[in-house]
């Protein structure tokens, strides 16, 4: 069963760790670290489809990257949210049981992304909102502990973009590689310098979602 694993497959299962360790870290307050860990996840998401293009595909890759991001982009980031504003419902019950649905509202829409993603992926473009964007969209406003009363109906609105038909456009290697330059300066700087490392990333990632269809929309009204 091992002989089935190969390099890319490899990375997949380390950003299921960092996913895991983000849990961990984020269960013993330790929220700077477990906000790393997930922004860490991203990039070996990243990095595996980098190397699962340029060598043989594994028979179980596919398979082993969406179990992979289920907990890294699903899970991880879910836990991350509960236990940033858990002190703020808990004396509430009825935004208690809000936030719990809309984080399970997250958690479901991710599964079904994920799980329909190697049916549906089209060449150039994304159908739905890609899982990677959306956790790092709620995962900064998370860690700079937006008012829930903004966060919550933030992650409704890109839980239900996952599952859209809306199209977004597949960035080509130098998009991926500046996006991973911003990552990395996230997780170095974080909020230091009045954070402006992850509002950039913010910023960048939040741009992509508005313009993204207007674009593939502009490009196929073009051709």
């Amino acid at each position: 069963m091992i002989k089935l694993v190969s390099i890319a497959d490899c990375i997949s299962i380390i950003n299921a760790i960092f996913g895991f360790l983000s849990i961990v870290m984020v269960s013993i307050g330790e929220i700077r670290l477990a906000f790393s860990f997930i922004l860490l996840a991203l990039l070996a998401d990243g990095l595996d489809g980098i190397i699962a293009r340029k060598i043989k595909e594994s028979k179980i890759g596919e398979f082993l990257e969406s179990m992979a991001d289920m907990t890294s982009l699903g899970i991880a980031p879910a836990v991350f949210i509960y236990m940033i504003y858990y002190n703020i419902v808990n004396c509430c019950i009825t935004d208690h049981v809000f936030l719990l649905l809309t984080l399970i509202m997250f958690l479901l829409t991710t599964i079904i992304r994920l799980a329909s993603f190697h049916i549906i992926k089209e060449k150039g473009k994304f159908i739905g909102l890609p899982a990677s964007a959306s956790t790092i969209l709620i995962l900064i406003m998370a860690y700079f502990e937006i008012e829930i009363v903004y966060i919550l109906p933030f992650v409704i609105i890109l839980s239900l973009a996952m599952i859209s038909n809306i199209s977004f456009p597949k960035p080509d290697y130098k998009i991926d590689a500046i996006a991973g330059i911003l990552i990395i300066l996230t997780i170095i700087i974080e909020k230091n310098y009045q954070g402006i490392a992850p509002l950039i990333l913010f910023i960048a990632i939040g741009l992509y979602v508005i313009i993204g269809p207007f674009y593939l929309l502009i490009k196929k009204k073009k051709s």
